[in-house]
């Protein structure tokens, strides 16, 4: 990993108690451009005035660094149970606006998932829609962890592939700091990257013995270093540094081959195996090595055409299973088919689906869709024009077989649409710890290709960006470059997010920037989804835009909600909302109370005759 010169005297002029706090020297030396990242904890543990001396620490470093577009640009981000951007390397090129920023953040207060935001530094942070500059420029990029407490969750390997992304992490902790959770987090060597600090107190002192240092001489270039690779210098000194597939040997100069899988530099999607300096990729059980040599994707065991099965083989991870075509049933050898209704033996006509009874049979259409007086065609949703966008949760708690059931759940959507290039049109969006279009919104003109493109998508596992895929929703999804019609045409744009977990990294600015931009959200949830964030997805009524099921395989009901609320005219049991206060309102309530009492005067005479006619044929018999 590329060694920073120029952070590590600040770090250290920041953790240096001296009797009195000494003012910078006018004149600074130039440290050159940076990319560096502030890694706040604002966990309830970090008291309000503690947090304050933060806020100074950070000032006080930003104001020693040569601040600008081509100089060092700087961003911050502070966690505790979840991550939030308070600007990035691309929002500010002054110290007054970076100050102004710092000053205004509040607290989150809650627990220390600093994992999740070594992640978020990692995937979101230093990337170059924020700001980050290429890697060819070989600018550094560096994060600064300050933390007062141990982790909630694991660092060490969310850590180890940021050092290997290029981030150089500096992990600074005060109080109740855990060393080797700190240890665990900085790149080597540690004692150039690894500060504690007893209190607050001492965070903002600093001391003016190390501003030679700042300023010092090249020790690698001074003097006959001995280092049999590469040299690196750092204030007053140097280390010897081995190329990537080499160690450092104990004697600090010379090298030795290494695992070359250690460096994280491989490619290998799944796992890398070393073998005398060089290394080979390889795929786990159930997967299968691409030509590329690096990534991976699911065998087919259907293709090995030793399935037997009767009807259709569907692939899964691992093996196979046998399904039957409509009208057939799985026999208990599960492989081959048996005809189980009428729908089967002759010519139904039916457009959707034929459904056998006792020695009859009729016709169904799918969710959302509703037989037409023929009792053999189906209607489509009449809704009008609709642009809709199904961003689905590809994260590896969702499980294949699972992923499975959400692409038919997206299809029962498909089938209550009508699909055409002056309809409605359906994109398609996958997302885990990365944002994959799967389809855009011009791709398809027919529900039955739109179907079949979702049978097609692969799952991708990892981690759960949901605020990323609402940015990719925003900016690419529902461009007109990806087939959205323009605003002026007035077509409703309707987005669908599916997930099953709680997010990565924040979903606030996305879920209300496409909100904003006039897209109506829907959010759906199942498992372990968190309601708290399916309502702040979900556009106003929030109730009507937001479902939830306990598993995916109760979820069909959820289609119900959506058929209700996407297409209003065609659902069963529509609710229509009204003021009360309305004269149309009034109106009609009136009209229906007038009705009854109505009803009620006519059933009062009809009783009263005949109870007249009872008291006349009691007083002719007496």
């Amino acid at each position: 990993m590329m060694k920073l010169l120029h952070i590590a005297p600040f770090l250290l002029l920041a953790f240096t108690t001296l009797e009195a706090r000494p003012k910078f020297l006018e004149t600074k030396c130039k440290t050159g451009p940076l990319d560096i990242v502030f890694v706040i904890d604002s966990s309830r543990s970090v008291r309000p005035f503690e947090f304050e001396t933060m806020r100074r620490f950070m000032i006080d470093i930003i104001h020693n660094l040569d601040i600008g577009f081509n100089a060092t640009r700087v961003g911050v981000i502070q966690y505790s149970s979840q991550v939030q951007n308070v600007f990035s390397l691309k929002s500010f090129f002054t110290r007054a606006e970076m100050e102004k920023a710092i000053n205004s953040i509040v607290p989150l207060a809650q627990g220390t998932m600093t994992g999740l935001a070594i992640q978020y530094a990692m995937n979101v942070a230093f990337t170059l829609q924020e700001g980050a500059r290429p890697l060819h420029k070989k600018i550094p990029r560096v994060a600064v962890i300050v933390t007062d407490g141990r982790p909630q969750d694991r660092v060490t390997d969310v850590a180890a592939q940021a050092r290997a992304a290029g981030i150089e992490i500096y992990a600074v902790g005060v109080q109740r700091a855990d060393m080797n959770s700190l240890r665990a987090m900085a790149s080597p060597p540690l004692e150039e990257h690894v500060f504690l600090v007893e209190s607050f107190d001492l965070i903002q002192q600093f001391g003016k013995q190390f501003q030679d240092k700042l300023c010092g001489v090249d020790m690698c270039t001074e003097m006959d270093h001995g280092c049999q690779h590469t040299c690196v210098s750092v204030p007053s000194s140097f280390y010897c540094q081995c190329k990537p597939g080499y160690k450092l040997n104990s004697d600090g100069k010379t090298c030795s081959i290494l695992d070359a899988c250690a460096d994280g530099r491989h490619g290998c999607e799944h796992q890398c195996v070393s073998s005398q300096g060089s290394y080979s990729c390889r795929c786990r059980a159930g997967y299968q090595l691409n030509q590329d040599k690096k990534t991976c994707s699911m065998i087919n065991f259907c293709n090995f055409r030793n399935h037997s099965c009767q009807h259709e083989c569907v692939n899964i991870l691992n093996g196979f299973y046998c399904r039957c075509r409509d009208g057939y049933t799985l026999q208990a050898d599960g492989k081959s088919c048996q005809a189980s209704d009428l729908c089967n033996s002759l010519e139904h006509g039916c457009e959707f689906k034929c459904v056998s009874t006792a020695g009859s049979y009729h016709c169904v259409c799918p969710e959302g869709q509703q037989l037409q007086a023929d009792m053999k065609t189906c209607s489509k949703c009449k809704a009008g024009h609709i642009d809709l966008v199904l961003v689905i949760d590809g994260s590896k708690s969702v499980r294949p077989q699972n992923f499975e059931l959400v692409k038919q759940f997206v299809n029962q959507i498909v089938d209550f649409l009508d699909v055409s290039p002056h309809g409605t049109r359906v994109g398609l969006v996958q997302y885990s710890s990365r944002v994959r279009t799967e389809f855009p919104l011009n791709k398809y003109t027919t529900a039955a290709d739109v179907k079949k493109a979702v049978q097609r998508v692969q799952y991708m596992e990892k981690g759960t960006m949901t605020g990323l895929a609402l940015k990719h929703m925003l900016e690419h999804s529902f461009s007109e470059a990806e087939g959205a019609r323009p605003l002026s045409q007035n077509v409703p744009r309707i987005g669908l997010v599916f997930t099953d977990g709680r997010s990565q990294d924040d979903i606030s600015e996305w879920s209300r920037r496409a909100k904003e931009s006039g897209i109506i959200m829907f959010a759906v949830g199942v498992g372990k989804a968190v309601e708290e964030e399916l309502r702040e997805i979900a556009s106003h009524p929030v109730d009507q835009h937001f479902s939830y099921s306990a598993d995916f395989n109760t979820m069909t009901h959820i289609v119900d909600n959506l058929k209700l609320n996407i297409c209003p005219e065609e659902g069963k049991g529509e609710t229509e909302f009204r003021n009360p206060c309305e004269c149309e309102a009034l109106v009609q309530f009136q009209t229906n109370t007038l009705a009854i009492l109505e009803d009620l005067t006519d059933k009062i005479a009809q009783i009263t005759a005949r109870l007249d006619q009872l008291e006349n044929r009691i007083a002719h018999k007496k």
